[in-house]
Formats: C-alpha cells, structure tokens, sequence
C-alpha cells in the first residue's frame, strides 16, 4: 500500500497520524435541512455528514444531500480549531446517478452528491486520491463523520477493515468495511487510506446485519455528466471544475510561504508515503497544480489515445476511464517499472503540456511554461539521453499542435450589453465624495449625469455626512439620475470620485432600497480618485508649486509636453526611461503620460501584474520611478489592499503610488472581511480577466459580470470576493478639476 515509511523514531510516524486526524476532522461538515436557522446544534434538522473537497465544494452522499427541500441545504463546520461552528447555505449541483431521487427506497450507488456554496468562507479541503479505490484491497482505513450522541451532535472517527469490493470493475463498485460500528449520520464522511495520507472514498451505507458497511470510492466522481457542448471554460465541466479547483488549493496552500499549519503533504511525507515510486508529496501536488493551470484534456478519448501513446505504459486504464489530468497520472503510477516510473510521469507531464486544447485562457501560455520548467528541474535525476528525449517530444508536438484561439473573459449576467459600452458615448452616473478634513467621519457628496458630451449636471449635494450613512443618504438621488441614464438592456455606469483614501469605499456592495439587487451587480460601478494632483510619490499631499510656479512639470510643461503617445522612449509599449532634466531629475509631464497610458490601453492587448504579493507575501508597491517603467499595456494588481487601515500601513499610500505613476486602470480586492486564504485564484483569475487581445475598455462590463456571478454562487468566480476597478478616464476631467482649492 505505500513505499517507504516515515524515518526517525517510531513517535514521529504516530505524529503524523494524529496530524492526519486533524487535517480530516478540519475539513469534515454536517450536512442540515434548509430550515435549519440558527439552531445549527438541533438533531432535527442534522442530515448527515460531508467534507470539504475544493474551495466552496462539499462532497457527500446524495442520499444525504437530497434530503432538504428543494436541493437546498445548510453546510455546518469550523473554520479553524476552537472558531465555534459557523453554517452557509449550499445548493445541490450535481447528484449521482441522476434521476435517482424520484425513486422511493434506498439510493442507488454510486450515491454520491456535489454541494456548492452560496459565498466564500474560510475551511480546510481534504486531499483526494488520484488512484482508483479499488486498487485499496485490504488493510485498514479511516473515517469520519457526525452522529448523535446523548441527544447531541458530535464529530466520530475511527477506523474499519477492508473487506473485499462489490461489484468487481463496474460503475457501481463498492468497499465492504467492517469491525466497527457506523451510526446513523456518518453517511457522506470521507474513507481515508492511513499509510498514505489520502481519502480515498464517501461513507455510503452501513450494514443491516453486521459492524460496518460499504463506501463508494472517488473515482465514480468521473460519471459526472459531460458537457454535450463545446467547452469555452473550465466552469463548463462541473468535474474538471471541482477537481482543478482542489489540485490548485494544494498546491498553493503547499508552497505559501506564510503557512503555519502542516499542509496534507506535509503529513503525507511525515508518513513516508511516495506516490508513484517516484514522486514525493510535495512534488506531487505541485505537478498536480500546475497541471491543474492549465485547460482539461479535450475529451476522455484524447486522454486515453495519450495513454495509450506513452512508450512506458502499457496497461488498460481503470474504470471508470480516467477523465482529467490528475485521473491519469493516478494511472501510471499502479504501472510505472522502478526504473523508468519519474521518465514515464514527466513524459506523461509533456504530452500534456503540449495537448490540443478545448479552448485556451490568457494564463495558458504561462501555464504551459511553469509546467516545463517543473518538467526540466525534475528531469535532471534522468540521464542525458532522457533529457534530451523530453526535449525533443516537447518540441515535437508543439509543432503539430491543432491551433486554438484564446477565449477572453465571458458575460453571464442579465442585459451584459456591449462589453466596450463603459468607453462608449452613453450617459453615465458621477458620485463626487469628498472627506471633510477636520471631521474624517464625515464627508460632502454631490451626484451628477454626465450626458454623452461629457457636460456634467448636478443632480444635488449635500454636506456634512456621516461616512456610515452614505448608501442610505445616496439613495433617492441615484435612483433618479439612473433613470435618466438608463436605456433598455443598457443600465449606465456609475462613477464614483474620491479621494485615495476612500477608494475602500465598497460601492458596489450598496443596495438603494429593500430587496434590491447589489449596486456592483446591477451595473458597471468604476472608481476614481479626485485628488490625483495632489499626491506626492509617497502618497501623501504635497503643497502648490512643490518644484516652482509650475508645479513639477517647469515652464513649458516638461519633456513630456510635447504629446505624441506617452513622450516615452524605449520599447514594449511605452516602456523605457523617462528623459531626464539637466539636474538629473525626472521631469515628464506625468499627465501627457497618463493619457498615452490610456491611449494605449483601450487600443492594444493589456496584461495584468501583480504588484503587492510575491508567492502569497506581502510585498511594497514599487516606487513611483519604477511603476512607471512599466509597459503601457499594463494594468496594475493589488491582491494585499486592506484600505480600512486593518493589518498594514502602507496599502493606501501604494495605491496612491499607482495613481501618482500616470494608471487611470487598476485592480484590486478589498481584503477587509475576507478569511486569510492564498492568492494563487486571485492572481490567476485577475491574469484571465485582464489579460488578452481586447482593450481595457470591455472592463467595467468584465468586472461587472464576475460580480453577478459571484453573487449567483458560481464557486469559479468566487476569488474575485472584493474585487474593484479604478477607471479614471483622463479625458473626462471631474466637474471643478482644476479650480483652486481653498484652506477650510
């Protein structure tokens, strides 16, 4: 069952077990009726068990997860040891075999259901075996659940002996578990192989007339319905979804720097386990993770044919047949000869590397990359002829590869419109939000129609307040300017200016009246900083005339001054060294330079770079010099912003560096609220999002759209919980710019 044990005194080996424990227990849920509320510790309404499979995805028995009404339940866990219980509503998305609820008894196997989350919450997901359960034949497993004990709820784990399997190689295969007890609500707990740190399986049922019962192994997940469509993107395939989802979450938990808790494969090498003869845990899950980056195999045959291609593996894949990329490197590793098993796992890694694509995203290209360079670091252990073979397979079938287009970011939302509208000449909606100095819980706030001619036209202001009140004080203006600017199927932007340090404001988050839809939802809502021009690099006010009578830019405007797209030098679009004034400062007109920033955003591809965060750690803004020695096609990312002032110091003034660098589009997340997860799905969704062939203008509607899929409970979108735009439009000057200000 495994190879190798774990080394040292025999205490670290029962270590690691008890660690293996608590990783289970973390991420094992109950399951509730609907009506549940806020008696979460009532019997009545306790339905059964699951655990957390990927972020937001709850495996457990459809049985169990069929028993609310509606396909609606409440998934009860705890965030992290002694947090208390916390509840979320879920929806079931997918029970197996289909149709089976309808028929009154018992639930046929494989009896196996997905539960997605309503909302983002912070939990611990189990580690998945990538082999069939069945190849598990003998020996002693784990498992855990809920009960009732004594009138209340209570976690149960322990262990069962594998007896045999019903239904040989069929669809419905079961494990047979005995000599111990399984009381009524550990149905849907997972089956976890102790010697190598995996669950393996979903407590099915227990036995009628004996201790134990039967368990349904994981690979039945590959039953899954397949798309009858073509695939623009992996939420299309709810398995490659949920499965991609859970090889990316290990990878980026395992190799997150600020990791404080030990990781599954940390335990699973504590227990000697070595997947494959050939592969540690920690290679494994960053194999598995950066195969996960990349799109699913076209279809089940193209990953079989890939198979079947492989020189080294000549064996008939399991059932049911593998699916994703993660099924069939499971299927190697039962196969693999000792002295060819790390050449047969990374020529496997090429092939699929180099696979025909369903569709592509903008991240692909770099995936494909890193999977190579994962490839050529491993592949040193291999003989020069071995090395070289990689490299000639790699190349050969990047050049018969079938061609694919990139597919960019996709509109699910009601009335989505024409995705570059936001640029268009449609009438849009500006909030002006000024902080009063003297009183920082208070602001003045004026709102506007800007008709297609960018002539702007109050609607009303009012001064003097209070900060928390603002959504409700808004109300009644906004309502009527949206009605001015709204057309059918074409609701109008709203803009809202303020100064940096209110940037954190969660606009988008506002609801104008009882049950109305979020504001972020209902409409493009972009950001936009007022106080631009007084800002020093370090993100502080500077005063009038701070390099002489014209400001920073000298007498005839700068060096920058005389137009042309950037009066930037160099290349990669707008990239280069500022010139440089007699004195050795930089002297470009910062404003010439943010109109060719813009200029060349809504008319080039742009890319996204994550600016603050470097492998999940906090990291400075770079300095104003350096920010602007970045290409023009670059839209800049904020993964660590707290603008609330929760944790760090510096996170409004490194947006106000971005400003102050000439970026009139920029992205980030508010991270007040949020649980403290890795980043690796907001880099990557940000990367997919932003990067590709159109121009910035189709990203008030992108941003828009991943908000109402967020809100409608879509898991894929779910890292972008938080997210805000700035859009600053250079070219549509905020009423008063340019007036002088005077001293309250």
């Amino acid at each position: 069952m495994t190879h190798g044990r774990a080394p040292g005194a025999p205490g670290a080996h029962d270590a690691a077990r008890r660690a293996l424990r608590g990783l289970v227990v973390a991420a094992t849920v109950r399951i509730h009726r609907p009506d549940a509320g806020y008696a979460l510790d009532e019997p009545e309404t306790f339905l059964g068990s699951g655990y957390f499979v990927a972020p937001s995805w709850v495996l457990t028995c459809a049985h169990v997860a069929c028993g609310g009404e509606g396909d609606e339940v409440v998934v009860v866990y705890e965030p992290a040891p002694g947090r208390g219980m916390s509840a979320v509503s879920g929806h079931v998305a997918a029970a197996l075999p289909e149709g089976a609820g309808s028929v009154p008894g018992n639930w046929p196997a494989p009896d196996l259901a997905l539960v997605r989350l309503s909302e983002p919450v912070d939990h611990e997901c189990v580690y998945l075996s990538e082999r069939p359960a069945a190849y598990f034949g003998e020996g002693r497993v784990l498992y855990a659940g809920w009960t009732v004990v004594d009138g209340r709820l209570s976690m149960l784990d322990g262990t069962l002996t594998v007896q045999g399997t019903i239904g040989g190689w069929t669809t419905d295969v079961q494990m047979r578990l005995g000599d111990n007890d399984l009381p009524d609500g550990v149905s849907g707990g997972p089956v976890i192989d102790p010697e190598r740190g995996e669950v393996i399986g979903v407590l099915k049922s227990r036995s009628d007339h004996a201790r134990g019962g039967t368990s349904t192994g994981l690979e039945q997940l590959r039953t899954l319905p397949v798309p009858s469509g073509e695939l623009k993107a992996e939420a299309d395939d709810l398995y490659q979804a949920v499965v991609h989802a859970h090889d990316r979450y290990h990878r980026d938990r395992q190799r997150h720097p600020d990791a404080r808790r030990h990781t599954w494969a940390d335990v699973q090498s504590q227990l000697g386990a070595r997947p494959g003869q050939t592969l540690s845990p920690d290679e494994r899950v960053q194999l598995l993770g950066r195969l996960a980056d990349l799109p699913p195999p076209a279809s089940t045959r193209s990953l079989l044919d890939l198979l079947d291609s492989l020189q080294d593996f000549e064996a008939p894949p399991p059932l049911p047949a593998p699916r994703g990329w993660r099924d069939g490197l499971g299927a190697l590793y039962e196969y693999a000869r000792d002295d060819g098993a790390l050449y047969l796992v990374l020529d496997y890694a090429v092939h699929a590397m180099t696979a025909d694509r369903p569709f592509l995203a903008p991240s692909t290209p770099a995936a494909e990359e890193a999977l190579w360079a994962g490839v050529r670091q491993a592949a040193q252990r291999l003989g020069p002829g071995r090395r070289t073979a990689l490299v000639e397979r790699r190349n050969d079938r990047l050049r018969a590869r079938r061609p694919v287009p990139v597919v960019g970011p996709r509109r699910a939302g009601p009335s989505a419109g024409d995705p570059g509208r936001a640029a268009t000449g449609q009438s849009s909606v500006l909030v002006e939000i000024v902080r009063r100095g003297w009183e920082p819980d208070r602001c003045d706030w004026s709102v506007f129609v800007v008709g297609s001619d960018g002539e702007a036209k109050r609607i009303e202001e009012v001064q003097r307040v209070p900060l928390a009140d603002l959504a409700t004080q808004l109300s009644a203006p906004l309502k009527e300017a949206f009605r001015q600017c709204d057309t059918p199927g074409r609701p109008a932007v709203l803009q809202v200016a303020t100064e940096h340090s209110l940037l954190a404001l969660d606009v988008d988050e506002w609801r104008l009246g009882p049950g109305d839809e979020r504001l972020g939802t209902q409409r493009p809502v972009v950001l936009r900083c007022s106080d631009r021009d007084q800002l020093t690099e370090n993100g502080e006010y500077g005063e009038v005339g701070e390099y002489g009578e014209y400001g920073e830019y000298g007498e005839d405007g700068g060096p920058g001054s005389s137009g042309g797209d950037g009066g930037r030098r160099g290349t990669g679009g707008g990239g280069g060294q500022p010139s440089a004034a007699p004195d050795g400062d930089y002297r470009l007109d910062i404003d010439e330079e943010r109109r060719a920033r813009w200029r060349w955003l809504h008319a080039h591809p742009v890319t996204a770079a994550v600016l603050d965060c470097d492998d999940g750690l906090r990291k400075p803004v770079p300095p104003v010099e350096e920010l602007r020695g970045l290409s023009h096609g670059t839209v800049p990312v904020l993964c660590r912003f707290d603008g609330h002032g929760h944790g760090h110091e510096g996170d409004t003034e490194g947006l106000a560096r971005l400003v102050r660098g000439g970026f009139g589009v920029a992205l980030w997340r508010r991270r007040h609220g949020l649980p403290e997860a890795v980043c690796g799905e907001f880099h990557r969704g940000t990367l997919d999002q932003i990067a590709g062939p159109a121009g910035a203008h189709r990203l008030p509607e992108a941003v828009r759209d991943l908000r109402f899929r967020l809100r409608s409970g879509r898991p894929e979108t779910f890292w972008a919980h938080g997210i805000a735009l700035l859009y600053d439009d250079p070219h549509q000057p905020l009423p008063g710019a340019g007036d002088l200000l005077e001293a309250p």
